[in-house]
């Protein structure tokens, strides 16, 4: 009982623990542009696949996939990239 009173205490003194540093994000500025690009060229790559009437046409069974395939690239590349050092 006694021991239970002082841990009340003792947690009743102590002041809380604050961190005076801002919270740093885990991208930076340049990622965020790489991952709207990379968005871009997904979304371009798609638009290409959707094209004419011609089903066998070579925009839409080669150029498109390989687009699209660049984009997730530059994803990849958006997320794996390291921020600067300052």
């Amino acid at each position: 009982m006694a021991l239970q009173q002082t841990k009340t205490a003792a947690s009743k003194t102590q002041a809380p623990v604050t961190n005076a540093t801002p919270p740093q994000f885990i991208f930076s500025k340049d990622n965020y542009r790489w991952l709207i690009i990379s968005i871009a060229v997904v979304a371009f790559g798609f638009v290409l696949m959707s094209g004419t009437t011609d089903i066998y046409s070579t925009t839409k069974i080669v150029i498109a996939p390989i687009v699209v395939l660049a984009g997730f690239g530059l994803g990849f590349y958006a997320i794996l990239k390291k921020p600067a050092a300052k």
